[in-house]
């Protein structure tokens, strides 16, 4: 069987699914039916996808059960979030200096900050 074309090969417009078939009863269905996220993803994304869920999350068990390093496990990863519309570490917290961190915790503690300001210090927002 092969996976569902998602772009129309003439124009390049995204493809709408509009009949589902059960070939063990014979009976269709027509209609506009969601393909869901996954559906723009190729094969071996899938696969990777239903992997890393086998290995619940842990890299470095995937790493063993695909017999990839870690930077192209990371890569492949990081492939698929785009591919779902996504940028990787956009929502990871930045690094916030040792010496900073301190400097704020001890600002904070002084009460030279308030928390919400310290906070948004520590969350990269600077006050």
């Amino acid at each position: 069987m092969n996976n569902a074309l998602t772009r129309c090969p003439v124009c390049q417009n995204e493809l709408v699914i509009t009949r589902l078939h059960c070939e063990a009863c014979d009976t269709s269905l027509e209609g506009r039916f969601i393909g869901g996220p996954f559906v723009h993803l190729t094969r071996e994304q899938v696969d990777f996808i239903m992997t890393f869920i086998r290995c619940e999350g842990k890299l470095n068990r995937v790493e063993t059960e695909l017999g990839l390093s870690y930077p192209t496990l990371r890569n492949r990863l990081h492939d698929i979030i785009r591919a779902l519309g996504y940028e990787p570490g956009k929502d990871e917290t930045p690094e916030v200096a040792e010496d900073r961190r301190r400097q704020v915790l001890e600002d904070l503690d002084t009460g030279k900050l308030t928390a919400d300001a310290a906070m948004r210090i520590l969350r990269g927002e600077e006050a």
